[in-house]
């Protein structure tokens, strides 16, 4: 038999350690998915400024979506993965989050804290201890027994930051008020950048209605970040959101026990694969969150234990399913639906 046939299966830090290889960034590459992301972008929001209705719209709308692409560059910079060290790709990646209103600061704290708690509940099952609602890094889990413990304004807030609409407006709700204000408000010695954030965006804002009026302020700028919020606050909640995703307790989560079994696989094809930096690949990433971008599906198709991870897609079926089930049961050791708790 071959031995790499009779290999068992590696698990926890063995696949971390299996995915190290791919750990290395390619400068050459790197500098040509940036040139071909940024480029593009500039030139679609250039045209979607400067060109009349209905053109200016399709430009708009396109460049949202590489306002998606944009948006890993800077996540990945962030995780050390992609230009580490570069004087000139810090500026260029601190240009790209304040250009989406994601301080680098406030979202590096808050996306650190999601990576060493991804899969956690945020409460306690005993009685004893008070449930508080906390989503920073992510979209909060509850079990049902702290469901059944919480006030009423706490089930709203928590139906709130879980609900469609939230993440539709995630320009307003997740980026403006959670990452840029939010932080800046819990903090404003440590996140006093996020403020300088927001005045550079309400500058740019008012700078493309004084140059063109309202019209050239919303194409070129307003609805493409509408657009690239919403799809970014999606493409975050339903990679941990669905319903075959494991929830685990403080005291029995392992970080890379929670990367196979909290972290999905976005199926798609190639260009919409392209468009969101392969960020997909998700549990992957969360093995090892210094693989760059591109090297995600090669690090999945290397490793045998990553290519059967749980699957989404963006079939109605499944994006319905993802937003239905909100509370973790340890009974059936699922996720359930609001009812499904209510008749437990």
């Amino acid at each position: 038999m071959d031995a790499a046939v009779a290999q068992p299966p590696r698990f926890g830090r063995e696949l971390y350690l299996a995915s190290k290889p791919f750990a290395v960034e390619r400068r050459g590459r790197t500098w040509w998915e940036v040139i071909s992301t940024l480029v593009p972008l500039a030139a679609l929001l250039t045209a979607a400024a400067l060109t009349d209705w209905p053109v200016r719209l399709w430009f708009s709308i396109l460049g949202g979506l590489l306002m998606v692409r944009s948006f890993i560059l800077f996540h990945d910079f962030q995780h050390g993965a992609i230009l580490r060290g570069s004087r000139l790709g810090r500026f260029l990646m601190y240009g790209i989050g304040t250009l989406l209103l994601t301080p680098p600061r406030s979202w590096r704290e808050s996306h650190n804290h999601h990576h060493a708690h991804v899969g956690q509940v945020v409460a306690p099952n005993d009685a004893t201890t008070p449930v508080v609602i906390t989503d920073i890094g992510a979209f909060p889990m509850l079990s049902i027994a702290s469901w059944r413990r919480t006030t009423r304004w706490q089930r709203l807030r928590y139906r709130l930051i879980r609900h469609p609409l939230t993440i539709f407006c995630a320009y307003f709700t997740v980026f403006m008020g959670n990452i840029c204000l939010g932080s800046l408000f819990r903090d404003p010695r440590k996140h006093w950048p996020s403020g300088l954030v927001f005045l550079a965006h309400l500058t740019l804002l008012a700078g493309l209605w004084w140059a063109g009026g309202w019209q050239m302020m919303l194409f070129a700028y307003l609805l493409p970040l509408w657009i690239a919020a919403a799809a970014g606050a999606y493409l975050f909640y339903i990679q941990h959101s669905v319903p075959g995703v494991r929830v685990f307790t403080p005291d029995e989560w392992d970080v890379f026990e929670a990367a196979m079994e909290t972290a999905s696989f976005l199926k798609t094809g190639r260009l919409v694969e392209w468009l969101t930096g392969n960020i997909g690949y998700h549990h992957v990433h969360h093995i090892n969150s210094t693989i760059p971008f591109y090297r995600l599906r090669e690090t999945m198709a290397a490793i045998p234990e990553l290519q059967h991870p749980m699957t989404t897609r963006l079939r109605i079926a499944d994006i319905f399913g993802c937003f239905r089930v909100n509370l973790w049961d340890p009974a059936s050791r699922r996720m359930v639906s609001y009812r499904e708790a209510a008749a437990a």
